[in-house]
């Protein structure tokens, strides 16, 4: 009696599918991003326009995957455990709303090949990983600079690094550790750009 090679494949392919099992689903976080406040509350507004370009960073921070890595600094990254967009662009995005939500400057915006501003902040991305070793901490290395768009001159620069302690072994848990060192890192970002706006004259 022949066989119906149709059959066979579509057995082939049940059997295939049986072996492998369920595909584990992955799941994604995303840093919180500051409420946006009442605008009649903030100080002095400087008449400054400031335009948060993309930030710089290896291939791994430009991809969704979270990356770890131990203390001989051994790297990788987690298959099913992902943001929700690239490390480089939550960052860049916290950072402008953070700007934004302060209410100190005549404008804050993302650059684009069409934007008009009187300065460029950029930055590159070092770090924002797992690290295991002795402890387990959320690390990021994060360095910030503020172009002059009319000279082309770094005006004010800017590092946050800082390792943040991992209170359970749980990738939940080093995401909300990374994501208390972005909200700091913000935060300290913008302190500190008000600082240099105001020792030059520009309120």
């Amino acid at each position: 009696m022949r066989k119906n090679p149709l059959i066979a494949v579509l057995a082939l392919v049940a059997l295939t599918i049986c072996g492998c099992g369920a595909v584990p689903q992955s799941k994604y976080y995303e840093l919180q991003v500051p409420r946006e406040t009442d605008s009649s509350a903030a100080a002095d507004v400087f008449p400054v326009t400031i335009l948060v370009g993309p930030l710089k960073a290896s291939h791994l921070y430009r991809e969704d995957r979270l990356v770890y890595a131990t203390d001989t600094e051994e790297v990788g990254t987690y298959q099913t455990h992902r943001w929700a967009a690239p490390p480089t662009e939550m960052m860049r995005d916290l950072l402008w709303r953070t700007l934004r939500a302060s209410h100190r400057y005549s404008g804050v915006h993302l650059l684009t090949s069409n934007s008009h501003g009187d300065f460029i902040l950029e930055g590159n991305l070092y770090d924002f990983k797992e690290v295991s070793g002795a402890s387990l901490v959320a690390r990021m290395n994060l360095a910030l600079e503020l172009r002059d768009m009319k000279t082309s001159a770094i005006v004010w620069s800017h590092d946050c690094v800082h390792d943040e302690p991992v209170g359970a072994k749980e990738v939940s848990a080093v995401v909300a550790a990374l994501d208390q060192n972005a909200q700091r890192c913000a935060m300290n970002a913008t302190a500190s750009l008000n600082e240099y706006f105001v020792s030059h004259g520009k309120k």
